[in-house]
């Protein structure tokens, strides 16, 4: 079944889960003077989409390279997926990505897991890999995935306020919601494709 544009955008929109973000970014960028917050963010949000760009293209062949199969990558991609979802349902002390360093951020944690994590890697590999003749289209969902995620990210410390504490401990919790619905609907996908791989 082919996937429409338009689920392909909501899909990685909420698997880079800007909204679910938010609280990582703030406090990540609390020690970073004001004035250079949107210039940072805007290089870390570069980064992420260079890396994601880069799987569009080569992840298809890196995949064959490693012999790699879609089951196997939908089920690692569910479960590294399943894990985040479950660590912004169950907040813990040190945030969905663990400690991370004071100072100016430099690709970890921001631009590498929070925006281009692993199971959006994983998501964009998946979509080349079912229809590579759909490659414009993937691209341009991932660009409009990105844009909007820039919106939302450059507005994190204005919606925290206004959303409070609670409100985005609610909202990443909801996140995490629908992120491990999305977890399990690529784990049985994965499994569904073993299972025919043996038959």
């Amino acid at each position: 079944m082919d996937l429409p544009f338009t689920s392909a955008v909501v899909i990685l929109l909420l698997v880079i889960d800007p909204l679910g973000n938010i609280p990582v970014f703030v406090s990540v960028l609390a020690s970073v003077e004001p004035a250079r917050r949107a210039a940072v963010m805007l290089r870390e949000w570069a980064i992420a989409f260079v890396v994601l760009l880069v799987s569009v293209f080569f992840g298809n062949a890196l995949l064959e390279l490693l012999a790699l199969s879609d089951s196997s990558l939908n089920i690692a991609g569910g479960v590294i997926l399943f894990l985040i979802a479950l660590r912004m349902i169950f907040r813990r002390a040190e945030g969905v990505f663990g400690d991370v360093t004071t100072g100016e951020p430099f690709i970890v944690p921001l631009a590498i897991p929070a925006i281009a994590g692993p199971s959006a890697i994983a998501t964009v590999i998946l979509f080349v890999s079912r229809a590579p003749h759909r490659m414009l289209e993937w691209i341009a969902a991932l660009s409009g995935a990105m844009l909007l995620a820039l919106v939302v990210l450059l507005f994190a410390e204005r919606i925290s306020r206004l959303a409070g504490e609670r409100g985005l401990a609610a909202l990443e919790r909801l996140m995490g919601l629908i992120l491990t619905a999305i977890a399990v609907e690529m784990l049985l996908r994965g499994i569904e494709g073993f299972v025919r791989q043996l038959q």
